[in-house]
């Protein structure tokens, strides 16, 4: 039997992928699960039961959390990236290191045939494509999902037919968790208004009626603590602040974006611990970076980002931004104080050795001590000579 490789999630699409690879077209699957933050150890036990109870030959665990972080959520972090400023690239980010150990690992199985669970319409099935386009070129690719335009409705109904066992009823929601967010499609996102039920959303809102302080602490760019509390890794962080944050609901939102095969797509997600630090750490380099820092920063975020959705991570360009975001980070130290409640948050403040704004230099809106009154006269007309020329020109001429 000829061997195939298949990224597996233990949901629908790729539940249906091992039944259908093995019954309908006689292959040997070999499932691998990259998990990138969206899995406990009970969960991956499960998930590795259901795909030997659906007839893989062998099934993987890839823990991916920390390299996840190191290559690419550091950066998004760096550059406060929110697609569209709403969305901050949960899936789009996890899917290219999935793609990547996926890869590996068809080279490690030495197989021929490598499998993933996209469908036609989504931005996932370009991202493995490329991914594996580059990395194990030759070996061929198979979608069922999408070279048989199934429905969810058709998926559920095939697998009751083979007798699979599975819970069908949250099946019929596209949930995809990882350690950058949530992101949760089902019918309410398949037109243009709607929004997805209490029920659909992962993490329940639990502390309604409650509001607390969090402090997030900064070195270099990158989170060291949590309310004081020290972490050797800013993954492990990131899931404090989320067990802190995601019972508030907070970080609950519906992403409208231009899909990279050109259509517009609607999903709803959640992401309590990244908008919660984009914003927090976005407050502390507005008060420790200089302006163009902060406006050269911005316009290199925003197309990394863009360029990342797309499934672009291995476009060298991108080793090129991330020097440059990182080399931002170089005084981005410092406490950064939040207020959370129900369903919003307010970032209080930040304290930092770095910060820019200090008093000793001059109040903004109070007298300052580091200029004086005709200081400012004489720039102002330095600042605005070549405008002023412009104008006396243009009038001159009009004469």
């Amino acid at each position: 039997m000829e061997k195939v490789v298949l990224g597996f999630s233990g949901g629908l699409d790729t539940t249906f992928c091992v039944k259908y690879l093995t019954e309908d077209k006689g292959l040997e699957v070999h499932s691998v699960v990259v998990n990138t933050g969206g899995f406990t150890e009970e969960e991956l036990k499960k998930v590795e039961a259901h795909a030997y109870a659906l007839g893989v030959k062998t099934h993987t665990t890839v823990d991916a959390v920390k390299g996840y972080y190191d290559s690419i959520i550091k950066y998004l972090i760096y550059g406060n990236v929110l697609k569209n400023n709403t969305y901050p690239l949960s899936v789009s980010a996890e899917r290219l290191s999935q793609a990547l150990h996926i890869a590996a690992h068809v080279k490690k199985m030495g197989a021929k045939l490598v499998a993933h669970g996209s469908t036609g319409a989504g931005n996932d099935q370009v991202r493995f494509d490329m991914i594996f386009q580059i990395m194990i070129p030759g070996v061929e690719i198979l979608t069922p999902i999408r070279d048989l335009q199934l429905s969810r409705e058709a998926e559920i109904e095939y697998l009751k037919e083979k007798g699979v066992a599975m819970n069908f009823e949250k099946a019929a929601y596209s949930i995809n968790k990882g350690l950058w967010g949530t992101s949760v499609g089902g019918k309410e996102t398949l037109n243009s208004k709607g929004m997805l039920p209490e029920s659909a959303w992962p993490t329940q809102m639990t502390k309604e009626g409650q509001e607390e302080e969090l402090i997030i602490g900064f070195e270099i760019g990158e989170i060291k603590t949590v309310n004081k509390k020290t972490f050797e890794h800013p993954t492990q962080a990131i899931q404090y602040i989320q067990s802190i944050v995601g019972p508030y609901g907070i970080g609950r939102d519906i992403h409208v974006g231009d899909t990279i095969i050109g259509i517009k797509g609607r999903v709803g997600f959640e992401a309590a611990a990244p908008m919660v630090i984009l914003k927090a750490h976005h407050a502390l380099e507005k008060h420790v970076l200089t302006k163009w820092q902060l406006s050269w920063k911005d316009q290199l975020a925003q197309f990394y980002g863009n360029w990342l959705h797309e499934g672009q991570i291995l476009d060298p360009v991108m080793r090129d931004m991330e020097a440059f975001l990182t080399s931002s980070q170089e005084q981005v130290t410092g406490d950064v104080f939040i207020h959370l409640n129900p369903y919003r948050f307010q970032v209080i403040g930040i304290e930092s050795p770095n910060d820019l704004m200090s008093a000793k230099f001059g109040k903004y809106g109070e007298m300052n001590t580091g200029w004086t009154g005709a200081d400012v006269r004489g720039f102002t007309k330095i600042f605005g000579n070549q405008t002023s020329i412009f104008h006396h020109i243009k009038e001159s001429n009009k004469k």
